[in-house]
């Protein structure tokens, strides 16, 4: 609400897929805080748009405006009023996962003041939307949340422009909007551009930066697929326009209306937003009518794309990569893994289906793009080489099976050599994007991590829910981090309150890699020159992931790792190993 743009062309819709009136008591407050926040800003033309990074950041107003007795007088107000805004959430946040719902009908609440107490003129519209959900009707997750708001906001506003967040995304650059339009408004480029996408940045990152949270690889990468037509959407941070999913340019005023409730679904009203003549019905008030409230209430139906040609074309649109104006993200701690558990779920789905890029987009897309995309949904498959490597080489070291060729063997140069010239990769990687050196210790860890965990359930749920055996669900993920988390982050400390399914396969293969080394080390004093590659690729995965030693057996804080997950872990170690005994026999 505090971008610098003009409030009459701004608006900001809060879809809320839990229906929790936690969630709108809420907005209700930053509606009264953004009252007096909103204004501020502007007046004193902050560089922060967002209240929370402002005031834990030493930023002032702009420098024509520092010393000024008015400012440091109204920004004290305005501080008061944000302790009151905090206060309020937290009074308001009691019991608020029992306020979440799976079945509950629409709501649709334009926020506006009841008492008349202030300009709504200079205040950008702000809309809570909780679209219904019935268990039995599927509400395709965070794209049918997304259909749900472009339908509501056609009818209320209809802006032929929109920026997506995710609700712990804020906007550090109040010039994002105007940034962003910058593309729109070039008559060259602005009827290919299909979305221009603002990176995810972290904004509280520590020195060490232990979860990879700076991203830079991957989004100084993307800047190379200018020529592929753009990156690949991120799911948030990005501006699109109604035209690039609505095809409004493309429809004919004397098309047949019956073609286009088969396309937009059954309401007038949206199919009237389409044209560029059509003008919202939302009084100045503020205050919708029965009619508009009616209306609302269909477009947000859980029913109401059901039988429609939704989404069906699609083609022929670039993206655009636009670095100045970041959207950025509070850090997370091993939580990520959970999140990240769902994105790669989520792309092995793609893949498992026919929209699969090797097989779908040979004949759509080029060859490079076909494999960039290809690249992407099946990340996840990275699960078998890794498992195989934690998995048979310490094994075998442990029954003294030789794997790779002798040291004194020619051979033995090609596998170290691969060992090497990857990591070396890696690190000339990370100090050509500008990150310390330590970052590749710290990038390595998270990839092994994900790699042993995410992609693991990832592969699995994928195929189960190909089966007809899993059911595809979307769990909302806390996002809130305690002090105490946030001070071992800045200690450079793991935090690993995560779910214990998460953390058991890393833990186990860790413990077999820790106890095939140590136990292995007798096995090299009898065949050194045949065991040693097995024996250093063990002791590589203990160095790297000492972090791991620490949170079972050495750290005794509240961000450890649970003894009882330790235990599961040893025992299912001690079954791999079992099961490694087989190898005996052949």
């Amino acid at each position: 609400m505090a971008l610098d743009y003009p409030p009459d062309k701004l608006a900001v819709y809060l879809q809320d897929d839990g229906g929790s009136y936690v969630t709108l008591n809420a907005i209700r407050e930053a509606w009264k805080f953004a009252r007096f926040w909103v204004p501020f800003r502007r007046k004193y033309e902050l560089k922060i748009a967002c209240p929370a990074a402002y005031f834990s950041s030493k930023e002032s107003a702009h420098q024509k405006f520092i010393g000024s007795s008015e400012f440091s007088a109204e920004k004290k107000i305005v501080e008061k009023k944000y302790a009151e805004f905090q206060e309020a959430l937290e009074k308001n946040s009691v019991n608020a996962s029992a306020s979440v719902s799976r079945d509950h009908s629409p709501v649709i609440e334009v926020m506006t003041d009841e008492n008349g107490d202030s300009n709504l003129k200079e205040m950008p519209l702000l809309v809570y939307v909780a679209r219904e959900k019935r268990p039995g009707h599927p509400h395709h997750f965070k794209g049918g949340a997304l259909n749900a708001l472009l339908r509501v906001s056609a009818v209320i506003t209809n802006a032929p422009y929109f920026l997506v967040l995710d609700c712990d995304m804020y906007c550090y650059n109040p010039l994002s909007a105007r940034l962003a339009m910058c593309f729109y408004l070039d008559t060259k480029i602005a009827p290919k551009i299909a979305w221009v996408q603002f990176p995810q940045k972290f904004h509280n990152l520590s020195e060490h930066d232990i979860y990879g949270g700076s991203l830079n690889a991957i989004y100084k990468s993307n800047i190379g697929l200018d020529g592929l037509r753009g990156p690949s959407i991120y799911g948030c941070n990005f501006v699109m326009t109604r035209e690039a999913i609505c095809g409004t340019g493309k429809i004919e005023k004397e098309v047949d209306l019956n073609k286009l409730k088969k396309s937009f679904g059954s309401s007038n009203e949206f199919i009237k937003s389409l044209y560029k003549s059509y003008k919202p019905q939302l009084p100045e008030d503020r205050k919708p009518s029965a009619e508009l409230q009616k209306e609302l209430q269909l477009l947000a139906s859980c029913t109401y794309d059901n039988g429609t040609d939704w989404g069906e074309e699609a083609s022929g649109l670039q993206i655009f990569f636009c670095r100045g104006g970041c959207y950025y993200k509070s850090y997370f701690a091993l939580q990520g893994l959970d999140i990240c558990t769902r994105w790669v779920f989520g792309l092995m789905q793609i893949a498992l289906s026919r929209f699969n890029p090797l097989i779908y987009a040979p004949f759509r897309l080029s060859i490079l793009e076909t494999m960039w995309y290809a690249a992407g949904c099946l990340e996840s498959l990275y699960v078998l080489p890794v498992y195989g490597l934690a998995i048979i080489p310490p094994v075998c070291l442990l029954y003294g099976i030789p794997l790779y060729p002798k040291v004194t063997d020619p051979y033995f140069i090609v596998f170290a050599f691969i060992l090497l010239s990857a990591r070396l990769k890696h690190v000339q990687e990370t100090i050509a994007f500008g990150d310390p050196l330590r970052s590749t210790v710290y990038e390595l860890r998270a990839w092994m991590m994900k790699s042993v965990a995410c992609y693991f359930y990832a592969v699995l749920n994928g195929i189960l829910d190909r089966l007809g055996l899993h059911e595809a669900n979307f769990s909302l993920t806390s996002k809130v981090v305690d002090d105490e988390q946030e001070t071992r982050f800045k200690e450079g400390i793991y935090d690993f309150q995560v779910s214990p399914m998460l953390l058991i396969p890393i833990c186990s293969l860790y413990i077999l890699n820790l106890a095939a080394f140590i136990i292995g080390i007798a096995r090299l004093f009898q065949k050194s020159d045949e065991l040693l590659a097995q024996a250093v690729l063990s002791l590589f995965v203990v160095i790297v992931n000492y972090h791991l030693l620490e949170g079972m057996f050495l750290r005794k804080d509240k961000g450890r790792i649970a003894p009882s997950v330790t235990l599961l872990s040893i025992a299912t170690s001690v079954i791999i190993l079992g099961c490694g005994s087989l190898l005996l026999f052949y």
